[in-house]
């Protein structure tokens, strides 16, 4: 109600505010076509599509709820889950959460982007390839759903080979090629056995781009860079900018790709993405990976029980297994964006490789920094005069005179090109590049239009260190991030020029070259937890609560990572022309899990997801190549600490181990509704309401689940968990346990030894009790060593609240 101001009498009027429409995910009564029969189901049968047809109410529900053409229904969804997508405004929202049938209505979040050498670093040529018959052979016959912004068919390390031709049996899968623009029927060219795109979402939220290409083509480069990190083909030459950096492998290269597109360059959403992830699963992909997804917790349920979750769940319960990317919100804690305990969330650390460039000064210093460039003329020996941008600004002009146009070399209008042409220029980070206005392309389109010799971006003490990751530059480039370096080279510069008395330069005497940035270097502590890489704790909800689940589950290289990309790159004009592009995220570490899940698979076709999730858990390890404790990036530039089990889950992934755990833990979909029902805080009619499952056997407490490790968010007194192991060796084995209790707690696992048969299982009971009450984690783990060289770790992670 609005008041109107006029000399008559008191006065009402109410206006009419339009709602704006957002898109609503929406859960109803029925079983999926997965699961309505209990026996094995081929989701493409007549009996499949029979019940698909009993289920299609979602229309009828619609216009029975809402004003008929006032809402866009997007999807129907009927393979995994019950549901639709809807583009209405909130009050629609609200009465259909009242109709009769609907479970659950949740707003879509919107997805995001979690944003070589890696092989080897993993021990992959060497260790499992060798075991599968080589890189010829490696991921044979395993199917990976790819739900991220397509994939480039003409990249070369997703042809296919006819001297190599595909010989595995993928009956199991059923896709199919969709065709448009950039995306011919020969796309799908046997390495690529499907593709699909999903749009609907994509469309109703926004005015997409003649970029946003509606066919799988990848037009951003981020779907070509994950999917060829786990299934690229193996050898395969990367070159940029006519540079030679090696040969680029996938971690299992013979696995087939299934494409689900379902982000653009102007948009994601979820409403695409579970809509692929549902497609994916009826398909039949073995592996499905996500590098995308929500960036943020669930506004009014828990992180358990979001729709994105949910299809997760569901998808795991139809036999496929779930990889997500942590999250890039790190280092704080309590930011990963993978919650649930049945997929695993991958975080992101460094390898033992670095792209280090340098600035030879006149005097014989040399400054340390970073670009993947080439030197300047002469091999970087030969000197050029050195000019700092302020100095070459024009007396006069009308362009802005702002820190992008006087210190960032933006702006080419603001430069004499009489002073920086043949020139090294230094450009000065400022307020542009604190801001994110200011970026390194302008830099380079300032350089090579303006025919600078190369350019140095230095570090400002205003703003302090700056983070340079390597990209390719098209001209002699270097960043120099840290502001002790900058000062070095400023003290040289200003011995070296003469001023006059109004302060302009009349004599440019110092001299500098770059030189090679693109030669790789080995060495010094790896892996080291990324800054970016998301942390522990688990959360349950939007206000932090704890949750009693490790994660992220386990760290995979991620930072620096050389894989494919597409030349239209329509995000990043850096990139564009490019075929390889250097990245950093959690969205390049989790394709290094999904290509081992799929050797693993390949070698153990029975093995469940949770059991393969165990297996990359238990063989982890929690040291570097320097045999200490992983460290992990802190706050500030160049700060480390020792990792704990919230910064690295279960440790690094160990791809030769895993193929041969020993012992796994297995948790099936009954399980986790049981961990569900477990929960504090929650009916069991929500866990009805938004699984479809009754809490039948609710858990005597959340941390029975039986994962790989053991976190307890509030220990009070003790707490006795119970896990069971299974031995999926083929010889009987002795087991004896050894613990590291976490720091104010005991903790005694029973039995302390004991002998399993081949597909035997063993119970251990563990009790925790707390010595010392704390108000942070503490960290342990019990050991299990086997009598033919298995080691099973299991890390515990405890807050002891209060001893009784």
């Amino acid at each position: 109600m609005a008041r109107m101001a006029c000399p008559c009498p008191d006065v009402y009027v109410k206006y009419e505010l339009k709602e704006e429409r957002s898109l609503y995910l929406v859960l109803l009564e029925g079983e999926p076509v997965a699961f309505h029969d209990p026996r094995k189901l081929e989701l493409n049968s007549e009996i499949s599509q029979a019940h698909a047809k009993r289920l299609d109410s979602h229309d009828q529900l619609l216009q029975r709820t809402l004003e008929i053409g006032s809402y866009s229904k997007l999807y129907s969804f009927k393979h995994i889950v019950n549901g639709f997508a809807v583009h209405v405004t909130p009050s629609q929202a609200e009465k259909l959460k009242d109709a009769p049938g609907v479970k659950m209505v949740e707003r879509d979040r919107g997805a995001k982007l979690m944003t070589t050498y890696t092989p080897h670093f993993l021990g992959l040529p060497q260790g499992v390839w060798t075991q599968e018959g080589g890189a010829k052979n490696a991921g044979e016959g395993i199917v990976i759903g790819f739900v991220d912004t397509g994939i480039d068919p003409l990249h070369p390390s997703f042809a296919n080979d006819p001297l190599n031709p595909f010989t595995s049996n993928i009956s199991h899968f059923s896709g199919a090629c969709e065709t448009g623009p950039r995306f011919p029927p020969s796309s799908c060219n046997g390495k690529i056995v499907s593709a699909r795109f999903f749009s609907a979402g994509a469309q109703a939220v926004a005015t997409l781009t003649p970029m946003d290409f509606l066919s799988p083509i990848d037009a951003v480069g981020h779907g070509s860079h994950v999917a060829s990190t786990a299934a690229g083909n193996a050898g395969v030459p990367v070159v940029t900018n006519g540079f030679y950096y090696g040969k680029a492998s996938g971690m299992a290269p013979r696995a087939r790709i299934a494409v689900y597109k379902a982000v653009y360059p102007t948009v994601g959403t979820i409403t695409d993405v579970v809509a692929a992830m549902d497609q994916a699963v009826m398909d039949g992909v073995d592996i499905l990976t996500l590098s995308v997804g929500p960036d943020e917790p669930p506004e009014d349920t828990l992180t358990f029980l979001s729709v994105f979750d949910v299809f997760m769940l569901l998808a795991q319960r139809a036999g496929v297994f779930v990889v997500q990317a942590a999250g890039n919100n790190g280092p704080a804690p309590s930011t990963v964006v993978s919650y649930s305990p049945w997929a695993v969330g991958v975080a992101a650390c460094s390898t033992d490789r670095n792209f280090r460039g340098s600035l030879l000064l006149g005097n014989g210093q040399k400054v340390g920094g970073v670009g993947l460039s080439a030197p300047t003329f002469g091999g970087g020996l030969f000197l050029h005069k050195l000019v700092l941008a302020q100095d070459a600004v024009k007396a006069n002009g009308t362009f802005p005179r702002t820190p992008q146009c006087v210190e960032e070399c933006q702006c080419t209008e603001s430069l004499d090109p009489n002073v920086v042409r043949g020139s090294i220029v230094i450009c000065t980070f400022s307020a542009g590049f604190s801001n994110d206005t200011s970026t390194i392309t302008a830099i380079t389109n300032t350089a090579r239009t303006l025919g600078f010799k190369g350019f140095a971006l230095v570090a400002n003490p205003t703003y302090g260190d700056f983070i340079a990751e390597p990209v390719p530059f098209a001209v002699s480039g270097i960043m120099i991030p840290k502001v002790a370096d900058a000062q070095i080279i400023s003290r040289y510069y200003e011995q070296q020029i003469r001023r006059n008395e109004r302060g302009f330069v009349t004599d440019f005497r110092a001299r500098a070259a770059i030189g090679e940035g693109r030669v790789a270097s080995f060495g010094g502590r790896a892996p080291i937890v990324s800054r970016f890489s998301s942390r522990g704790p688990d959360i349950i909800d939007i206000n932090k609560h704890l949750a009693d689940v490790l994660k992220p589950d386990i760290v995979a290289p991620g930072h620096q990572i050389w894989a494919a990309w597409s030349p239209l790159s329509a995000l990043d004009p850096l990139l564009t022309g490019n075929t390889f592009a250097l990245l950093s995220g959690t969205s390049m570490a989790t394709p290094h899990v999904v290509g081992i899940a799929a050797l693993i698979k390949q070698l153990n076709p029975s093995w469940t997801p949770s059991s393969i999730s165990s297996a990359l858990s238990t063989t982890a390890t929690k040291y570097d190549n320097y045999g200490e404790l992983i460290l992990s990036e802190g706050y500030d530039i160049d700060s480390f600490y020792p990792s704990t089990h919230f910064d690295v889950g279960a440790g690094l992934v160990n791809p030769t181990r895993a193929i041969d755990p020993g012992l796994v833990f297995i948790s099936e979909f009954d399980d986790y509704i049981s961990f569900l029902c477990s929960l504090p805080n929650i009916s069991p009619t929500t866990i009805k309401i938004v699984t479809g499952e009754t809490c039948r056997k609710p858990l005597s407490h959340p941390a029975n689940l039986n994962l790989p490790s053991v976190t307890i968010s509030a220990l009070r007194g003790s707490l006795r968990v119970q896990r069971s192991v299974k031995n999926v060796g083929s010889k009987p084995e002795i087991y004896l346990c050894s613990v590291i209790s976490p720091n104010g707690t005991m903790v005694n696992p029973s039995p302390t030894w004991f002998a399993i048969a081949p597909q035997g299982t063993q119970n251990i009971d563990i009790q925790f009790r707390v010595t010392q009450a704390g108000d942070v984690f503490s960290f342990g783990e019990i050991v299990l060593t086997g009598s033919l060289n298995h080691i099973v770790r299991i890390p515990l992670s405890v807050l002891p609240v209060s001893i009784s």
